[in-house]
């Protein structure tokens, strides 16, 4: 496929009268064979994260449920009376 679109283009350019060496399957090949003078692995900063031996930092714990109150269903309390104590008092007429 690489091939036919290769042959589409020069067909192409050639018939607008432009022939240049620099088309793009001319530099796609070029870009895949300087890819190969590559090297295969970067070098590691620091310390090998494969290697055994190496420092590591201890992993603190924190509990993820710290803040947690039982909300289990309580007896229920007199409502009246927590509604009148909840409730705003009437103002003072004066």
């Amino acid at each position: 496929m690489l091939t036919l679109s290769g042959a589409k283009f020069a067909a192409e350019s050639s018939a607008r009268g432009r022939h240049s060496l620099f088309n793009w399957p001319f530099l796609a090949a070029v870009a895949l064979a300087l890819s190969g003078c590559m090297p295969a692995t970067t070098p590691i900063v620091g310390a090998d994260p494969a290697d055994p031996a190496a420092k590591a930092a201890r992993a603190g714990y924190r509990s993820t449920i710290a803040p947690y109150a039982s909300l289990r269903p309580a007896t229920p309390a007199p409502w009246r009376e927590r509604n009148d104590a909840t409730a705003p008092q009437p103002k003072q007429d004066q």
